[in-house]
């Protein structure tokens, strides 16, 4: 009995080892409202989105957090938790300017955010962030990525995500794009410019894919997938469906494919998902909660 035990116990272990990510790559398009991914997908112009649904589980309408701009949002998805905790209520907080002080603070004297996470669970990782929207790098803790760069324009921040990852392979990446917001501002959220740019940012996410692809890393990396808030004509900030409504999906080991969750996510619950996944411990001020991966439908 003792030996098949310790034979079961072994079997399980494998198990999860086997279905633990090796990496994990965090895409944030901004701007990229529920609305306009249903109508890229129905219209066959994200087919790089239909292959991550393929091979995992997403909230077609997940929810942001309000108010719906980026700031508060971006900082809810690193930071498992809203505003009300972590402090960042509008896209004027600066680290000397605060409305409320948040209710936790870690390394660096900010909320605790899945970055800082990492880097204190796992600290011989390589981490880094590329995002193409200039406010995103402020947060997360300073120190915490070994690499952080800003390029000019999401076509820019697509071929530079590629290449850090074939030249490092690092174990988290994190990459922003922003042309899709600026598309919604200058133009409207239900207009064809929008529309393009939905597709465009198909193509974007397809080259950061290529990279993990040509690294061989495909089957051991999770691909995690959201955004800040949607809009409706050329603003956001409200409290329509059109603004909080957002897409939510993971992709790789340990998730099951193809499937809806079973309830919507938030952005808040972005970070204990990917630290569940990746064998981490979730930090206790976060108030997110991880999906069940396991779940079916």
């Amino acid at each position: 009995m003792k030996h098949f035990v310790c034979a079961l116990l072994l079997t399980i272990t494998l198990s999860y080892a086997a279905s633990k990510p090796a990496r994990v790559v965090l895409i944030g398009i901004d701007g990229l409202g529920s609305a306009g991914v249903n109508a890229a997908l129905k219209a066959g112009r994200a087919p790089n989105l239909e292959k991550l649904i393929a091979r995992g589980s997403w909230s077609p309408a997940g929810r942001g957090v309000i108010p719906t701009v980026s700031s508060p949002n971006w900082a809810s998805i690193l930071m498992g938790a809203g505003p009300e905790r972590h402090g960042i209520t509008s896209n004027e907080w600066e680290r000397n300017k605060i409305e409320i002080p948040p209710s936790c603070v870690g390394p660096d004297e900010i909320f605790p955010t899945i970055v800082g996470v990492m880097r204190q669970q796992m600290p011989k990782a390589k981490i880094a962030v590329i995002h193409d929207w200039d406010g995103f790098a402020r947060l997360m803790e300073r120190k915490a990525a070994d690499y952080v760069a800003h390029p000019k324009g999401s076509q820019a921040t697509a071929e530079a995500a590629a290449e850090y990852w074939k030249k490092e392979r690092p174990q988290f990446l994190l990459v922003h794009f922003d042309d899709v917001d600026h598309a919604g501002h200058d133009i409207g959220w239900e207009s064809p410019e929008y529309a393009k740019a939905v597709a465009d940012a198909d193509g974007y996410i397809g080259i950061v894919l290529a990279a993990i692809a040509a690294t061989g890393d495909e089957a051991s990396t999770l691909v995690v997938l959201t955004a800040d808030h949607g809009g409706v004509g050329k603003k956001h900030g409200g409290l329509s469906k059109a603004e909080i409504e957002v897409p939510i999906l993971f992709a790789g080991p340990g998730v099951v494919r193809g499937q809806e969750f079973a309830h919507p996510l938030g952005n808040i619950d972005i970070a204990p998902g990917i630290a569940r996944l990746m064998g981490l411990r979730s930090h206790p001020c976060w108030t997110g909660q991880a999906p069940n991966f396991a779940w079916r439908r």
